[in-house]
């Protein structure tokens, strides 16, 4: 057997789901039973983002689900093997030990990061929303102790927060912007950034003054779509966005329901 014990924080773009996804089909191929011991989800009471659309299917997208799927890894293992994801349709042998006193309404704060980048709650909760910027010219402060925690560039002088990226090797040993003064949005423990905001993507790709080199390709693979960059790029607003993923996430909340091990926040 193949026990998988590792904590996620409930993102499509989070690598860690799509591990498991290729050591449930290697042990499906091998004839091996996979035990999944799950885990809280911190970001487990939303539902939310654009659900990946298979074109873009790639090491950060895996799955036709939104950024913020709903799911603790044992879910998403249920669902994976349910729903005939695995190449050629092939079934694991799959054991989920489920958590015991949690559902999907619990906040949970995580005693370990999970990497070296995800440092602390907040990066946590801010990451959904600011992971998006990677695939753009911005910082998301990569280089410093408070990765994505904070966003900015070298040419935003007229915004009064700022950072500076440096090279922290075991956490950034080559950061965007290494040396050089970041001026953007710095977030604190106050913040009330959840599930996926849409709105400081919007105002810096408006503030960008080289706007055909605010996105770069990196960004439609981890949005799952080439859709909401042209969005952006034509004005829309946050509310308009997101109403445009409502049909799919619709449709993908009934299949979320037959893998539910929880109760839900619904």
């Amino acid at each position: 057997m193949v026990v998988f014990d590792v904590q996620d924080v409930g993102t499509r773009f989070y690598t860690y789901i799509s591990t498991m996804h290729y050591i449930m089909e290697a042990c499906a191929e091998s004839g091996k039973q996979v035990i999944i011991l799950d885990r809280p989800n911190p970001n487990g009471m939303y539902v939310d983002g654009p659900v990946l659309e298979m074109e873009f299917q790639s090491f950060v997208g895996m799955h036709p689900i939104p950024i913020l799927h709903g799911l603790t890894v044992g879910e998403l293992a249920l669902m994976i093997n349910g729903e005939g994801w695995l190449k050629g349709g092939i079934v694991c042998d799959l054991k989920v030990i489920p958590v015991q006193r949690w559902d999907h309404s619990s906040n949970y704060s995580l005693p370990v990061k999970p990497s070296p980048n995800l440092p602390n709650d907040l990066s946590i909760q801010l990451y959904p929303s600011l992971c998006l910027f990677e695939g753009t010219s911005i910082s998301v402060g990569r280089g410093t102790y408070k990765p994505f925690q904070q966003i900015g560039h070298p040419s935003f002088t007229s915004l009064k927060e700022n950072f500076m990226p440096v090279s922290l090797p075991g956490m950034s040993k080559y950061p965007k912007y290494q040396d050089k003064m970041c001026y953007g949005k710095i977030f604190n423990e106050t913040s009330d950034l959840k599930g996926i905001d849409l709105s400081y993507l919007i105002d810096f790709y408006n503030l960008f003054e080289d706007k055909k080199n605010f996105f770069v390709p990196y960004f439609n693979t981890l949005a799952g779509n080439s859709t909401l960059q042209s969005q952006i790029v034509a004005g829309k607003t946050d509310q308009e966005i997101k109403a445009s993923w409502q049909k799919d996430l619709d449709s993908y909340k009934i299949i979320r329901k037959k893998y539910l091990l929880y109760p839900d926040f619904e």
